[in-house]
Order: C-alpha cells, then structure tokens, then sequence
C-alpha cells in the first residue's frame, strides 16, 4: 500500500471514529467540531490558512475555511462533515469503526460523504502554495443532513469566494449540474381525546390525519401533472410521508397526531407558492373535520440548483470526465455556494444508493480516479 493510500484510511478511519450526527430530531443530533479540529490540523500541516467559523453559539458545529495561495477567483473542494443518524443492529459491522472488505471500504459516512476529505486532501497534497496563481479553498460544513445551516451561514458572510465550485457528494465522479430542492414540514392534528367506547366523547386526531394523508397524496399526483422536468430520472416533483405519531392507547379516542413528509420541487418552481397551497388545503381539512390543523416547517427551504449546461466548470467537468453532466433527485448545499457567484457542480466519488444505508461503503476503485480528476481541476482553476 503507498503513502498516500495508506494517510487516506488513516484519516478516513480517525473521521469515522468521531460522530458527527446531524438531525431534525434532538434525540439523534451531535455537533460536528471534532471533525472540524481534525480537518484543520492536516490542512494547517500542509500548508493551508485555516480558519474555523462557529455555526452554533457554543460552537459545537462550525465550518472549515481552509485556503491555499492567495488572491481572486480559484477553486472550492467542498463537503458536508454530518451523517445522518444509524441503526447498528442493521449494520455488518460496527458503522462508527472502518473495515474493508470486498473491494470497499465500510463505515458510517464512507461515501456520504466524509470519504471525500481524504481524497481532496490527497489531491491537494501535490501543491504548495508557491505553485498557485490562485487559490485552492477545502470547504467543510455542518448540518447538511439537517437544516443546512453551515452552509446558509457562508451565504450570509459572503464567503468564501472563487471562480468554482465541486461539492464532492457521491455521484460515481459523474457530474452533476441540477438537482431537485427540499422542503421538510410537519403537520399536527388536534383533536378531542375521549373513551373509545362512545365516539360522541371525543373528535379523533387519528381519523383526521386519515385525510390529510389522502390529501397529501391526492395533491401529489397533481403536482405530477402540473410540473414536469425531463432533465430528471424522476421527471415530477415527490413527496414523501415519512413518519407519524400520535395517540396512546387502543381504548381512547387519539387526542393528537403529527406527520412529518418532504417535498422536492423540480427547478423553476417556487418552493413558497406550493407550500401557500398545501396550507390552504390543510385550512379547509380542518373546517370539514373540525380539527386544529398546523403546518409548520421543520426547516427552511432548500430552493432547487441548476448550473447552466455552457457554463466553464460543466463543461470542463465533461471534458475530463467523459459523462454528460446529470441531474439528480436529492438536496445538495449547491444553491448558497452558487449565491456566492461561484459555477458550481455537484461530482465526488461513491453511490448516493449507498448513502443513507445500513453497510454504508465507498467503492477503493474509486479512490484514485477521484484524486487524479481532483487535481486535473485544481490545476485548471489555480496554475
């Protein structure tokens, strides 16, 4: 095994080790500066200028700024430093420890996407801030997986800035130049717990939701009709009912329940207009059934990305890759780092099939493809 190969596992294990769960739900969520401390300490080894931004008061999830060389434009490696959270018993094998095995290499957020740092490492390696005419930025973020908060934070200071930009998210190194956006909603019905033996006593929450869920999918198929994309595998806009709670027991009349789904419009469309809808719909349920109906978002939006298909960095991308930049179905941090006047692209090593799995992996062929398209980018954009 070379050098290189043998500081990519040693980093990649010492990431895995360190939890960095990101979640909606209290229970699950951890902040991410553990991964931040040990990102900067490599990248200040080399030679980079690292600056650490607070995402939370306390800063227990912050953001990386790692540069190398100075002055305008230049090229941003960027990623997320959360996982969403796990269960072990589904797992093979210990998800917070590495293994290989089967040409793969397993471990919680192996592919999404902590296995990108490694590997952008590895790329940047080969250059010293001498050799750059502009400069080489890594990017590391929290709470992708949650309410993109790092992210929204960078937006908002303005920074970092550069001609380009690659989010290293799992795309088989394919790139990526669209993607659907996000929204993430609650709705809670209220209504009237009493003994389930006179229905009169009581008005059920659960009974209720039994609408809005037939709404929700009613409504669903409209959109389909409504918007469609042909760019996307999944030409319609999706929703999806995630999960439900609600009611305590078997003989009394369910006094409140909660359904949390999520929305992912096609680009063009406006996430706003299409929630104003669903919030009327859930005003007349309420009125017909008698019920508090609330809609209450579980983030802010995540509006949908497009790069446009002449722009340098698709093009470039396209070139060195020999693949036709796609579109995809998930949510990426693209739209805040395109609102800093960056191309950007989505293209970094793995599946998105594996992402979010249990025996999450990233595929060791994978590995120096990636960091010699790295490095094909860096000196395009910084020599």
């Amino acid at each position: 095994m070379s050098t290189t190969h043998k500081q990519i596992y040693s980093q990649l294990r010492q990431l895995i080790e360190t939890p960095s769960v990101s979640s909606t739900d209290a229970r699950w969520d951890q902040g991410n500066r553990a991964v931040i401390d040990l990102l900067a300490s490599w990248l200040s080894d080399l030679g980079f200028e690292v600056e650490i931004q607070a995402v939370t008061a306390n800063g227990d999830k912050a953001n990386l700024i790692a540069t190398l060389g100075r002055g305008p434009g230049g090229l941003v490696l960027a990623g997320h430093t959360d996982t969403v959270p796990f269960d072990e018993g589904r797992w093979k094998s210990n998800p917070l420890k590495l293994s290989e095995r089967d040409n793969r290499l397993y471990g919680l957020g192996s592919t999404d996407m902590k296995g990108f740092f490694p590997l952008a490492i590895a790329a940047a390696s080969a250059f010293s801030a001498d050799s750059l005419k502009q400069p080489l930025i890594l990017l590391a973020t929290a709470d992708e997986e949650s309410s993109m908060n790092g992210a929204r934070q960078l937006a908002a200071a303005g920074r970092p800035k550069a001609r380009a930009a690659i989010i290293g998210e799992p795309t088989s190194l394919v790139p990526v130049r669209m993607h659907k956006g996000i929204m993430m909603e609650a709705v809670r019905v209220t209504g009237q717990a009493g003994h389930s033996s006179d229905p009169a006593l009581g008005n059920s929450a659960l009974e209720g939701m039994h609408a809005v869920m037939g709404d929700l999918i009613a409504y669903r198929k409209e959109l389909g009709v409504r918007y469609h994309h042909e760019f996307f595998n999944i030409a319609v806009p999706t929703l999806n009912l995630g999960c439900i709670h609600g009611g305590d027991s078997p003989n009394r009349i369910c006094g409140k329940t909660e359904l949390h789904f999520d929305l992912r419009m096609t680009p063009g469309e406006d996430n706003a207009t299409v929630r104003a809808e669903i919030e009327q719909r859930m005003h007349v349920l309420a009125q017909q059934h008698r019920l508090e109906i609330d809609l209450r978002s579980l983030i802010t939006p995540i509006e949908p990305f497009e790069q446009a298909a002449d722009s340098e960095l698709v093009q470039l991308a396209e070139t060195l890759t020999g693949h036709s930049a796609e579109a995809v179905a998930f949510a990426t941090e693209a739209p805040f780092l395109q609102q800093l006047g960056m191309e950007t692209i989505v293209m970094g090593p793995g599946s998105i099939d594996r992402a979010h799995q249990p025996d999450e992996y990233l595929e060791l062929d994978q590995i120096q493809p990636c960091i010699a398209l790295l490095q094909q980018c860096i000196r395009h954009y910084c020599l």
